[in-house]
């Protein structure tokens, strides 16, 4: 009979992977528990299984008398309610046997042949705590790891409180919180969601899933691109207005690799199956940029960016759009914009050219306003703000002439500007000998542009390139004396 009890313990760790040493604990402690409902026990008293026989023995422990007990650290005990505090008597304390050495205890061999019914049934229902407690406590050391991870489960009940998710050998549960405004959770359909918590509890684990999670996003790319589960592009940002639109910075980590290309996939299939897992969510893509104004205008797409005059100090943004993309650029409302603020991490004011020519902010009031004093490949003034205690923003090409002024302890002349790689610079004394730089470098240049550093502006589907020397023009910027030509 018990070496059909060892096999027994083996039959049930094999089915429910639970260990034999933690089930042969448990059968010991079923069975002291068995003994103690029997008449005569002893107050003390120990039950050791062979793990080979699988032979049981009842031991009545025995201390010194004269020696005071070693017993485990013990709780207040709670009064229950209606009971009498005088006629309340408090559990004996439990005695610590690991504190004592062999030599200090009496062991006598109690052993029985029967525990009796009573005692068999409460045996019985030890060992089914144990093994519910133990693999309750499977359950959460598996899923307390996995928080982030994205699971699949099927919708097993739905109100308007919560929905409760079958993940296999456990339920999750999805809060009205954590749904997507205007989806639809029907019975024995499939869902996706992200882990976001695990809470221990008397009934087995809790696990806690979400559909709006940033986080949901960012798994759900892994799972469709390779290169991102390779760690050869990632994403390093996420802005989600969930069931409308999110916003994605990606960078990529090798050379040759298009973070952008990777995340779209061929004919775009590869946004397509994130976007169907998302029910229709518009997901944009744009590369992340360590310049502050190149980035910005990035995260606005799909609107087309003219100009970005940036804040360092205060990381704030003056976004200048053409007048047909300033409702495109703002977005519905106020989405695209509120998405790209919260994508950069910058606090962004979008105005139209209009708007922006009609406040006044020429070049001679630049000049004061705390503006970068160089000038750009078209002649404009950079529209950056200038680093405080120098000239200059902190683009690298300007913040290497704020480093040369430093080491000469003035200010820089166009002349030496322009030696050192630069088109031209503000003089104190005027900006006559600026243009002049320019012109000279728009010659070695061969062109023109008419978007500040930082700022890729592309023309509109259909628009023809415009012409280097009329934006210029257009723009009061100084013409070259030959034409722009090399």
């Amino acid at each position: 009979m018990n070496r059909e009890i060892i096999e027994a313990i083996k039959a049930i760790e094999r089915e429910k992977g639970i260990d034999s040493e933690t089930l042969l604990i448990a059968l010991e402690d079923a069975l002291l528990a068995a003994y103690k409902k029997t008449p005569g026990a002893a107050t003390h008293a120990r039950v050791e299984i062979d793990r080979e026989t699988g032979d049981m023995q009842v031991f009545h422990l025995l201390v010194d008398e004269d020696a005071e007990l070693r017993t485990l650290p013990q709780e207040e005990p709670v009064i229950p309610e209606g009971v009498d505090p005088e006629d309340f008597e408090a559990p004996e304390p439990e005695i610590d046997w690991d504190a004592y050495e062999d030599e200090e205890i009496e062991a006598i061999d109690v052993s029985r042949d029967n525990f009796g019914r009573i005692a068999a049934q409460t045996a019985k229902q030890v060992i089914f705590q144990r093994i519910r407690e133990a693999e309750r406590e499977m359950m959460f050391e598996e899923y307390v790891d996995r928080v982030g991870d994205v699971v699949t489960g099927i919708v097993q009940q739905s109100d308007h409180r919560y929905t409760l998710v079958d993940l296999g050998r456990v339920e999750a549960l999805l809060p009205e919180s954590e749904q997507v405004h205007g989806e639809r959770y029907d019975h024995g359909s499939r869902v996706k969601a992200v882990i976001t918590d695990v809470r221990s509890s008397a009934k087995g684990p809790q696990v806690i899933v979400s559909r709006r999670s940033d986080q949901l996003v960012k798994e759900l790319f892994k799972l469709e691109v390779p290169e991102m589960a390779d760690g050869l592009v990632e994403i390093q940002n996420v802005a989600r207005e969930p069931g409308w639109r999110s916003k994605i910075a990606v960078i990529s980590h090798v050379q040759g690799v298009d973070p952008v290309g990777a995340c779209v996939g061929p004919r775009g299939s590869r946004v397509r199956m994130v976007v169907s897992e998302l029910r229709g969510e518009k997901i944009d893509i744009i590369p992340f940029n360590d310049e502050p104004a190149r980035y910005i205008a990035k995260a606005l797409s799909p609107a087309r960016v003219r100009e970005v005059i940036v804040d360092d100090e205060n990381r704030q943004a003056t976004v200048i759009v053409p007048d047909d993309q300033l409702s495109l650029a703002i977005g519905r409302e106020g989405m695209n914009a509120r998405l790209a603020a919260r994508l950069t991490g910058w606090r962004i004011d979008i105005k139209s050219e209009t708007t922006y020519s009609h406040e006044g902010t020429g070049d001679d009031e630049e000049v004061s306003g705390g503006r970068c004093q160089a000038f750009l490949r078209n002649g404009r003034r950079c529209p950056n703000q200038a680093v405080a205690g120098t000239r200059f923003c902190a683009l690298p090409e300007h913040s290497k002439l704020a480093a040369m002024e430093a080491d000469l302890g003035r200010q820089l002349t166009n002349a030496e500007a322009v030696e050192a790689g630069a088109v031209g610079v503000v003089e104190a004394a005027g900006d006559d000998a600026a243009p002049e730089a320019e012109a000279a470098e728009g010659a070695q240049a061969g062109h023109a542009s008419d978007e500040p550093v930082g700022v890729e502006a592309l023309p509109a589907p259909g628009e023809p390139e415009a012409d280097p020397e009329a934006v210029m023009t257009e723009e009061g910027a100084p013409v070259p004396a030959d034409g722009g030509e090399g």
